[in-house]
C-alpha cells in the first residue's frame, strides 16, 4: 500500500486512469475489482476482454454513497434506502431497475442494475477522486479465483492493467451477497457475509431464493471460482479415507480441513480456520498458493451447515463443479470414493 505521503498522488493518478478509458484494479473488503469508467461503453469493453467474460455477464457499478442511487437507478423501492442505511458501505449489493443512462454493456442487456458501495478506504477514496460510477468485477479470469490481494492481480491479469492500487489483504475475502429488489419480492441472488437472517431482520420480510426468472447477476453460475486443480469436498468423517485413496493411486493430495480432523501424515495438509469470517477471508489466497504447488487434487472438508457458512459452502460447490466433482455433496454427503 502506498504510503500516506504518496496515497493522494497514486488516487489521482488512477482517477485519471478511469477517465481516460482505463483499468484500474482496486481493493475492496471482498476481493479486488476490475475498475474501468461505467458510463464509458469503450472501457468497460476493456474489462470483458481481459478477463475474458461472456458479454451476458453484469457488472456492478461501485458507487460512493447512497444518494448516487438516484443516478443509476429508477424506481427505487423502501426496501434499498433501509438495507443502504444499515449495509453500507459493504458488502451487499442490490439490483434494482437501472436508469436510462447505465449502458447495456454493464447490465448485460437487462433492464436491472447491481450498485453498492464498497468498505474499504482506498476503494471509497478513489470513486471520491474518480467522481463516477466504476464498473467492477473481480480483477481475474472470468471463472477462476477472485484475487484478494495486489499480487494476484499482477500475477493473473498485471498486462492488462493501466494501474493497481495496492490496499494489502482482503478483509472479507468473498465476493459481496448480492440482493434482487426489481420485483414484487426480495430475493437473494448469492449469498455473502451479508446474512439473510441479517436482512430480514432490516425488511421485517422474508427474503425468498433466487427463481429461474431471476435477473442475471455476478457468480450465479454453477462452475465457477475455480483453481486450476481439481477441487474435491468432502465431509470430515470421510476425509482420512478419501485422502489415503488419492495418495495409494499415486496422487499429490492437499488438503484443507478443520483442525481436529485426522489425516495421513503423506498428504499436504492446512489447517482452516473453525469460524465462516475466517474460513471466507483465508480460502481464496489458500486455493492460489496451492494451485501453483502442482498437486493433483485439493481436498476440502465440507464446512458446517449453517446460515453463518451459507456463502463459503456456495464458493465451495461452484469451485469443486468446475471439474466435474459432485456439487450435491454439500447437501447430501454422498461420497465420491
Amino acid at each position: 500500500m502506498p504510503s500516506p505521503r504518496k496515497l493522494p498522488a497514486a488516487m489521482q493518478e488512477a482517477a485519471e486512469a478511469l477517465r481516460g478509458g482505463g483499468l484500474v484494479a482496486f481493493p475492496t473488503e471482498t476481493v479486488y475489482g476490475l475498475g474501468a469508467d461505467a458510463e464509458n461503453p469503450a472501457a468497460v469493453a476493456r474489462i470483458f476482454a481481459a478477463k475474458g467474460r461472456p458479454a451476458d455477464h453484469p457488472l456492478i457499478v461501485h458507487i460512493a454513497n447512497p444518494g448516487q442511487l438516484t443516478h443509476w437507478a429508477k424506481g427505487i423501492p423502501p426496501a434499498a434506502w433501509l438495507l443502504a442505511q444499515r449495509y453500507w458501505p459493504g458488502p451487499l449489493t442490490l439490483i434494482l431497475r437501472r436508469a436510462s443512462r447505465v449502458p447495456d454493456i454493464v447490465t448485460g442487456g437487462q433492464d436491472t442494475v447491481g450498485l453498492r458501495v464498497p468498505d474499504h478506504p482506498l476503494a471509497l477514496a478513489l470513486l471520491k477522486a474518480f467522481g463516477g460510477g466504476i464498473a467492477a468485477p473481480s480483477a481475474n479470469r472470468f471463472g477462476r479465483v477472485s484475487p484478494t490481494t495486489a499480487a494476484h492481480v499482477r500475477e493473473e491479469l498485471g498486462e492488462a492493467m493501466d494501474f493497481i492500487l495496492d490496499g494489502g489483504p482482503c478483509r472479507v475475502g468473498i465476493e459481496s451477497t448480492i440482493l434482487d429488489l426489481s420485483g414484487h419480492q426480495p430475493r437473494l441472488l448469492r449469498p455473502g457475509a451479508v446474512t439473510i437472517a441479517g436482512i430480514e431482520a432490516v425488511l421485517e420480510q422474508p427474503i425468498a431464493q433466487s427463481g429461474n426468472d431471476a435477473p442475471r447477476a455476478p457468480g450465479m453460475l454453477r462452475s465457477h471460482y475455480a483453481p486450476e486443480t481439481p477441487v474435491c469436498l468432502v465431509p470430515g468423517a470421510n476425509l482420512e479415507t478419501a485422502a489415503r485413496r488419492r495418495l495409494a493411486q499415486g496422487q499429490r493430495a492437499a488438503v484443507l480441513a478443520m483442525p481436529a480432523t485426522l489425516l495421513p501424515k503423506a498428504c499436504h495438509r492446512q489447517d482452516m480456520p473453525t469460524h465462516p469470517a475466517g474460513w471466507a477471508r483465508e480460502l481464496y489466497a489458500r486455493l492460489r498458493a496451492l494451485d501453483t504447488q502442482s498437486f493433483d487434487c485439493i481436498l476440502i472438508e465440507v464446512p458446517p451447515i449453517g446460515a453463518n457458512w451459507q456463502a463459503v459452502r456456495d464458493r465451495l460447490e461452484r469451485a469443486a463443479s468446475a471439474h466435474g466433482e459432485p456439487g450435491e455433496l454439500l447437501s447430501t454427503g454422498r461420497q465420491p470414493f
